[in-house]
């Protein structure tokens, strides 16, 4: 029996991938800082991974955060450091971990990727990695752009999974099909929703609504009926309270309001969102964006996770490169690194 394992349950380390001064961001500086408490606050309560390019960049990252023995430095190249949609998926086979290896396209075709596809081929040759049991999938899909409730059901939207520039040819019934052999799911939730803007993932579902636990889903919200995406996040509030869980209840709804727009320096709006937020062992890490409404998400996602330490988390820099805290990172559970 398949499950795909929820991201509030125990952890045995979170990977990253260090930006490097040939990447795309435009401030290395700025985002290098965001980078470093991020990975501080990470290895307080777990180990943390840190993708690098070579010795040389493995050096300057030490010396931005000191020696510390709870992170451990992979050397591979990269073209995007979104490793939450190119790193494996874990899912657990008969209760043994098993890391799923997915295709991964740019995101459609639309960035370059032959070091992102081969990234987890080359994780492999990392000793910590040795004896961990692995799945090669011929399908293409982003950890960014489906959700689980640590049960049997998979939250995506139809933007993304359902796009052509993805998997051609599959209708959504094999589509359905393929996430319940790779995932165990047996219900699929759609959600019906554009893209935030600035967001190239073509609507990924970790950037409107997460799981929270599994009768819990945060989600996008804007209540300023003059923002230019407060009717279509209506409509996929109005899904969401259509929804109900496997026993028949209606999900508890948190909404998450968005901060005032961020642009870039070409004028270009950033999908700046709270639901990017990172669950880790004991703790969960929120992205803020020196904005008013961070402190109504702190305290809204304080109240789906009252057991957890609140850890509001510099990410403005981030999304200068169209991305957030949950997209740079991704977790594995407890089993997979003993």
């Amino acid at each position: 029996m398949i499950r795909f394992p929820a991201e509030w349950e125990p952890q045995s380390a979170v990977l990253i991938a260090w930006p490097h001064e040939t990447g795309d961001f435009i401030h290395l500086d700025e985002v290098e800082s965001s980078y470093r408490f991020i990975a501080e606050t990470i290895s307080q309560y777990q180990k943390l991974f840190i993708v690098c390019r070579d010795e040389v960049h493995e050096n300057r990252i030490r010396g931005l955060i000191g020696i510390n023995h709870n992170i451990v430095f992979i050397h591979a190249q990269v073209n995007d450091i979104w490793v939450r949609d190119t790193v494996f998926l874990t899912v657990e086979d008969d209760g043994m971990p098993v890391l799923v290896n997915l295709r991964f396209n740019g995101w459609g075709g639309k960035y370059a990727y032959e070091h992102d596809d081969a990234l987890n081929r080359n994780l492999l040759a990392a000793a910590l990695f040795h004896g961990v049991k692995t799945r090669d999938v011929d399908f293409i899909l982003e950890g960014g752009s489906v959700e689980s409730d640590g049960k049997d059901t998979v939250m995506t939207t139809r933007q993304c999974l359902l796009n052509p520039n993805r998997n051609k040819g599959l209708t959504k019934h094999e589509i359905e099909r393929e996430l319940g052999l790779i995932f165990g799911a047996s219900r699929v939730i759609w959600i019906d929703q554009p893209n935030l803007p600035g967001d190239d993932t073509d609507a990924h579902i970790d950037t409107l609504a997460r799981f929270c636990n599994a009768h819990t889903i945060a989600y996008t919200s804007a209540d300023d009926e003059t923002n230019p995406l407060y009717e279509s996040l209506k409509r996929m509030e109005s899904q969401l309270q259509s929804l109900s869980t496997w026993g028949n209840k209606p999900y508890h709804l948190v909404p998450l309001p968005l901060p005032k727009a961020i642009f870039d320096e070409e004028g270009r709006q950033l999908p700046a969102n709270y639901s990017n937020f990172l669950i880790i062992n004991e703790a969960i890490m929120v992205p803020i964006y020196d904005d008013p409404t961070d402190a109504v998400a702190l305290e809204r996602l304080a109240g789906c996770f009252p057991d957890r330490k609140i850890i509001p988390t510099p990410c403005r820099p981030l999304v200068h490169q169209y991305g957030s805290l949950h997209c740079m990172t991704m977790q594995f559970p407890a089993a997979v690194f003993k």
